[in-house]
């Protein structure tokens, strides 16, 4: 039985991307729910590799403190001065040098290569028998890109950058992805050979394939299937579109599930969320982080949703989640904000314009419309009244407000927590409630209705209402005046 392949990845993400004009390091700008470098990391996991070696530079505490979220796995190693790819590789295989077996070297800027990609590579590299394996893709436009150079056999002969590359070369469309597959004793060797000599000064990393090949070493090349896999990216156009490729990429897998987009450019799911069949997500909608979406669920349109979970046949129109709870069959919406630890049971309504917070929904209760929802728990099949506020903060704490099973709260109520509404009670519209209300109980907490006769006419003579209550106050007075007036 033939032994396991010993495997170890080195991603490159030492570089400053000065065209992203940016303070945050180019590998870690971030795309539909993963950053750049995150993408390629999640591409390398399933080949199980011992170890992963990234090489960190330009604002190397912050790629590290990244990787710590992300990739605990990982090994960071500092490049200090970026004196090219050759040179980085060399830095990466001091730190790790007991790795033996095959070396994937992946570009860290690289987010829409598939793990399937990595794997063929790697698969054609072990298979060969290869002491180098490149990925390289037939492109509509190399420019700017390194050329594969092959002979007349169709062998690759050689690697070369753009900058160094002659007219003819210039010429060719096959590309080198700046990806590839090692022989990690044979490319030790081969590092320590390495020239700076040549156009920017550097250690070329792919100058090791020209010396495998003068030393009688097997090569190889591997084409990916889908050239904009490889795409790379330098500045926020190129980023803008691998957001574009990568939303088109996930929205097809997602379509082709059982799930219904209904307008694809203008619907954007992050890879790390989930949707389930007979969905139906509706245009302007974003779905992110780990958000899971029920089957025939319906979301949107002009939605987002963060890290929340929508349950079966639920129904979220216009609003915006984070961190929230959507029971099954569930009603948002529409211009409804659920922020974290808000939960809603089966058949819930959270509705216009209505904000909830560490808050409780339970089964068929519903806050129709103008309230808010703080640090609150409200029992099964209650109603609250248009324009209520749970007032949660008294300037030091929050405070809990409980509201119990078949409550009916009236417009226009204020809940000054700690507060409890016991089952069955009722409260009067515009009440201030202060105090525990018991079960089956109406609470009434509002003042007394005066009404000060004649005000308008002295303190608003003249006025338009004035006139009208003049008039009212005549017809009143005189019936059948009113009725021949308007003959």
């Amino acid at each position: 039985m033939s032994q396991p392949h010993l495997r170890t990845v080195v991603v490159l993400a030492a570089g400053e991307g000065k065209r992203m004009k940016s303070a945050l390091p180019k590998v870690l700008h971030p795309l539909l729910g993963r950053t750049l470098i995150g993408h390629v990391l999640s591409a390398a996991a399933p080949l199980a590799a011992e170890r992963t070696v990234v090489v960190v530079g330009h604002r190397a505490e912050q790629v590290r403190e990244h990787l710590a979220e992300v990739a605990p796995q990982a090994t960071p190693v500092l490049q200090e001065q970026q004196l090219g790819t050759g040179h980085a590789v060399r830095i990466a295989l001091e730190a790790v040098p007991e790795a033996t077996g095959t070396l994937v070297v992946l570009n860290g800027d690289v987010p829409l290569l598939r793990a399937e990609t990595v794997a063929a590579l790697v698969d054609t590299h072990e298979g060969a028998g290869a002491a180098a394996t490149v990925l390289a893709a037939e492109v509509p436009d190399p420019a700017g890109l390194g050329r594969i150079v092959r002979d007349d056999a169709g062998q690759l002969e050689r690697i070369v950058e753009e900058r160094d590359a002659t007219p003819e070369q210039r010429g060719l469309r096959e590309i080198n992805a700046g990806i590839y597959a090692f022989d990690a004793a044979r490319l030790r060797e081969a590092l320590g050979k390495l020239s700076s000599d040549n156009d920017q000064g550097e250690e070329y990393l792919t100058d090791v394939f020209e010396l495998f090949v003068s030393a009688g070493e097997p090569v190889a090349v591997h084409v990916a299937g889908d050239h904009t896999e490889t795409l790379g990216c330098n500045d926020r156009v190129e980023l803008a579109g691998l957001r574009r490729l990568l939303r088109d990429r996930v929205n097809e897998s997602w379509m082709r599930t059982g799930v219904t987009v209904l307008d694809p450019a203008t619907t954007w799911i992050d890879v790390t969320v989930t949707v389930e069949r007979d969905a139906v997500i509706d245009q302007n909608t974003q779905l992110q982080g780990t958000t899971v979406v029920g089957a025939g669920a319906l979301v949107g349109p002009d939605v987002t949703l963060v890290d929340t979970a929508v349950g079966e046949g639920a129904s979220v129109v216009r609003s915006h989640a984070v961190g929230a709870e959507i029971g099954p069959q569930a009603s948002v919406g529409p211009y409804a904000y659920l922020r974290p630890e808000s939960r809603l049971a089966r058949k819930a309504k959270v509705g216009t314009f209505v904000e909830t917070k560490k808050a409780t929904i339970g089964e068929g209760s519903k806050v129709p419309h103008l309230s808010y929802v703080g640090d609150a728990t409200i029992g099964a099949q209650s109603n609250i009244g248009a324009a209520t506020v749970f007032v949660n903060y008294d300037g030091v704490r929050k405070h809990h407000t409980t509201i119990g099973n078949h409550a009916r709260t009236g417009a226009d109520n204020m809940f000054v927590a700690p507060v409890k509404v016991g089952d069955g009670a009722y409260t009067a519209a515009g009440s201030v409630i202060i105090a525990d209300v018991p079960p089956g109980a109406m609470a009434v907490a509002r003042g007394e209705q005066r009404n000060v006769e004649g005000w308008v006419l002295r303190k608003r003579p003249g006025t338009p209402a004035a006139e009208a209550a003049r008039r009212a106050g005549e017809n009143a007075s005189d019936p059948a005046g009113a009725a021949s007036e308007g003959d």
